[in-house]
């Protein structure tokens, strides 16, 4: 039987909420999670507010096998992140020393002052494990299955790769699509159907149009191959029935 390993993401900052900045960091992490064979199950979204973020981290926590937050951990006053994380597990927060020589001697070495705000960014809770960032140098940090990870995509895609050796993985999912010129309306029933035959299989639909044609993307997602190749030729050949004109799509996720 296949392993199901599961994570969530959390989305922290009021500038998301706002509009004023447009998140980049789910689809990274869907797919850099999927690959390693772990289910991205739920996004939430929460602004920079202390009993927000704690709410919010011991829910996901407690139902999935990795948390991955995102924002909140830079040098300014709303970045509260760390904090909350301390305030959520119940434990004190510090200045990790080895960090704090680190950012000091990084800023003074480039004429920049070591000063409160920026030394905020060695400000770990207490028993955490340091993520290492290759970029900007401040850290990332881990607590328990919740991992704490910069807004800023690079950032946070480099954090994540310095943590992924440390994830458990699961079985990847494979998906296939088909490419049908027909409304999902008319392949409905027929995908309702197959979807009771193989629920192994998750089957979703997804309409599009283009230049005035309009049709529906059916894509396939399973852990097991064989599986997944029966119930898309069923699919395929209910649709090309149905007189869909299907065609495999490539680069299916």
């Amino acid at each position: 039987m296949s392993e199901l390993v599961t994570a969530a993401v959390l989305v922290i900052g009021n500038e998301i909420l706002s509009g004023r900045t447009q998140d980049a960091n789910v689809a990274f992490l869907g797919k850099s999670l999927n690959e390693l064979g772990i289910r991205l199950k739920e996004v939430r979204v929460v602004a920079d507010e202390e009993d927000e973020i704690v709410a919010a981290v011991n829910a996901l926590r407690a139902r999935y096998d990795y948390v991955f937050t995102t924002g909140g951990i830079g040098p300014t006053h709303d970045d509260i992140t760390a904090d909350s994380i301390a305030a959520a597990f119940g434990v004190g927060i510090d200045y990790h020393p080895e960090i704090r020589d680190l950012l000091k001697s990084h800023f003074e070495s480039r004429d920049m002052e070591a000063n409160e705000a920026r030394m905020r960014m060695a400000r770990v809770p207490d028993g955490a494990q340091l993520i290492d960032n290759e970029i900007s140098l401040a850290p990332g940090f881990q607590i328990g299955n919740v991992f704490v990870l910069a807004g800023v995509p690079s950032i946070a895609r480099a954090m994540f790769k310095g943590a992924s050796h440390r994830l458990r993985r699961g079985s990847v999912v494979l998906s296939r699509s088909i490419r049908v010129m027909t409304g999902e309306g008319t392949i409905a029933k027929a995908l309702s159907d197959l979807q009771a035959e193989y629920p192994d299989v998750e089957m979703g639909s997804y309409p599009w149009s283009m230049d005035g044609t309009y049709g529906t993307s059916l894509v396939l997602r399973a852990t097991d191959a064989v599986r997944l190749g029966e119930a898309f030729d069923k699919v395929f050949a209910a649709a090309d029935a149905l007189g869909g004109k299907p065609t495999e799509e490539q680069g299916a996720d």
